[in-house]
């Protein structure tokens, strides 16, 4: 550290430690005795092809399902062991959003046990026919995002009250599957590759494309523009540098505890992990 980055070190880390004495609580997430590798599986359009060439390894490891996953096919096929949700949209409950409804009314008819994991502020938040669903367990987790001196961010990481800036749902799900207990984690389906396809129209909006192994709906694709609504392209490139800083920070982090993280996403933007391609 240089002498030079100490105020701004100190500075982070006291707001790190008032957010969380604000927002965060004693997570339920607790670590589980599973000797397979888990498959972290984003829904990012190269995840059809780990799906249609390997199924085998699949079959054989534990699998975390994100964000509107359930929406497809083979989620009921897959059978994940956990499904993680953490942007605010899954919880929101809005009878016009045709494909969180979807996305709940899925979720609710899941017949076997699976763990679902959200940050503790939505818990009370996820609808009564998942949670009435007996075959599903909710887990809590503090996705309160610090950054500060190295020693802080590791031990509030290692003490579950603090993550790296959660800035996507990948971000989440790694550290849900450290804490987990996993020491082997693959990651598939997470292509990041939105600086391809980011444009400016004519009207200077920012458009993000960001595709998917399923076919998103015109109404999903008409609810990812309005929340790009308002944001400049420098907004949304920050929001890029956020994310893929957190990977590195994980990293770090899961080296000191013997967690091996390995990217197994062909052509992936995400530079903090080894690549290695499923077995």
């Amino acid at each position: 550290m240089k002498v030079s980055e100490f105020p701004t070190l100190l500075g982070q880390t006291l707001k790190g430690c008032m957010k969380m004495a604000v927002q965060s609580r004693r997570p339920s997430l607790r670590s589980v005795d599973d000797p397979r590798p888990l498959v972290i599986m984003g829904n990012g359009p190269s995840l059809r092809n780990v799906l249609d060439t390997r199924p085998a390894i699949l079959s054989q490891a534990a699998l975390m399902s994100v964000n509107f996953a359930a929406l497809a096919p083979e989620f009921f096929e897959l059978k994940p062991q956990y499904y993680v949700m953490a942007d605010g949209v899954f919880f929101s409950n809005d009878p016009d959003n045709a494909n969180l409804v979807k996305l709940h009314t899925a979720l609710a008819s899941v017949d076997w046990p699976m763990t679902i994991i959200v940050p503790r502020n939505f818990r009370k938040s996820l609808p009564k026919s998942i949670t009435a669903n007996a075959n599903l367990t909710v887990r809590t987790i503090n996705a309160v995002g610090v950054e500060g001196f190295g020693w802080f961010e590791r031990s509030f990481y290692s003490s579950r009250l603090a993550m790296p800036r959660p800035r996507n749902v990948l971000i989440v799900s790694l550290m849900a599957g450290i804490w987990l207990g996993y020491k082997k984690i693959y990651i598939t389906g997470a292509d990041h590759s939105w600086m391809q396809t980011i444009a400016v129209d004519e009207q200077n909006r920012v458009i993000s494309v960001q595709p998917h192994f399923y076919k998103d709906s015109s109404s999903e694709q008409r609810r990812v523009n309005s929340v790009y609504e308002g944001y400049h392209l420098h907004d949304i490139i920050m929001s890029f540098y956020v994310a893929f800083r957190s990977y590195h920070r994980i990293q770090a982090w899961a080296s000191r505890r013997g967690v091996t993280i390995l990217n197994a996403t062909p052509d992936s933007f995400i530079d903090a992990f080894p690549r290695q391609p499923l077995p």
